[in-house]
């Protein structure tokens, strides 16, 4: 089942960034460094399109050191785009980003023309905390639920640097099946739009290959890594709950209470540094999901041809 979640003020957002970005010098996209490709949102790209960009891989320090690698590399290739990956909640490592802002539009700065930036992400991605670090207050409200932020407000960094915060915004239509659930796994998404244990075990499909022994000590699985890796998704979430003792009557055990426990152990980061993505893979999914996507529109656009020359009655 395809995962969706597009609730009214992101319209609103969508039409605050459009009025925006007019008068926007660089926008910064905040990205879960977890989950690079599926937390850029492709309606963002869209509307600021021609204007500076700094990705921040944010969570940098709950995520797979050598794919987050990968994702600078990918990133800092594409032309007038910049990527750097910190931790929201450190100080030092923030101010990386009022310095990327000006290579990236060097000509702003000063009172006479001061650096405009928008900063933007897809929901519960740390984009509130990391304002919080930049001002050195409570600036953004913080939380772990998807919405957290409705309203744009405009912050002053510096007498020459004003930033614009959105609300966290997803799109109308997430194409990308995996992205889906990669966004619900990781609190992007609002409760009511996913089912707990089809994101579980759509998780546990794909970590167990890579990061079997992460499991298997966090959970103390019996077997090494390899056993782990082998197991159906079903079995694996069910060996998760019975170690942890998810169970209901005659000692079975509720695949929902197990899935709830892997989905806060994977935003808690208790399972160690996971990403679940990597350029290629994502590359090939978008590809997927579009090809996907297209049919979907043809035949779409076939029955309403049909039904135009369907007598009436």
């Amino acid at each position: 089942m395809a995962i969706q979640w597009f609730p009214g003020h992101m319209h609103v957002t969508k039409k605050a960034i459009t009025e925006r970005v007019k008068d926007i010098d660089v926008v910064i996209e905040v990205l879960d460094a977890r989950m690079p490709g599926s937390s850029a949102n492709p309606l963002l790209a869209e509307l600021t399109a021609g204007r500076p960009a700094l990705k921040v891989l944010n969570k940098q320090d709950l995520a797979d050191p050598a794919r987050t690698g990968q994702w600078l590399a990918h990133y800092n290739a594409v032309p007038d785009t910049r990527a750097i990956a910190l931790d929201a909640s450190q100080a030092a490592p923030a101010r990386q980003i009022t310095a990327a802002c000006h290579a990236l539009a060097p000509l702003r700065g000063g009172m006479a023309k001061p650096m405009r930036v928008l900063i933007c992400g897809v929901p519960n991605v740390g984009k509130s905390t990391l304002i919080n670090t930049l001002t050195g207050g409570r600036k953004a409200r913080t939380g772990d639920e998807a919405g957290i932020t409705r309203l744009e407000q405009r912050i002053v960094l510096a007498d020459d640097f004003y930033l614009w915060d959105t609300p966290g915004m997803l799109w109308p239509r997430i194409a990308v099946a995996q992205s889906g659930y990669k966004l619900a796994a990781a609190g992007a998404v609002g409760r009511n739009a996913y089912d707990e244990e089809e994101v579980a075990l759509e998780f546990l499909n794909y970590v167990k290959q890579p990061y079997a022994a992460l499991l298997q000590a966090r959970f103390r699985l019996p077997g090494d890594a390899a056993r782990i890796a082998a197991l159906k998704d079903e079995e694996l979430l069910e060996a998760i709950g019975r170690q942890r003792g998810a169970l209901q009557g005659k000692g079975r055990v509720s695949l929902q209470k197990a899935a709830e426990i892997v989905i806060q152990e994977f935003r808690n980061a208790t399972l160690g540094r996971i990403t679940l993505e990597a350029p290629g893979e994502f590359a090939a999914w978008h590809a997927e999901g579009q090809r996907l996507d297209a049919e979907r529109l043809a035949r779409k656009a076939a029955r309403a041809e049909r039904n135009k020359k369907e007598p009436a009655g």
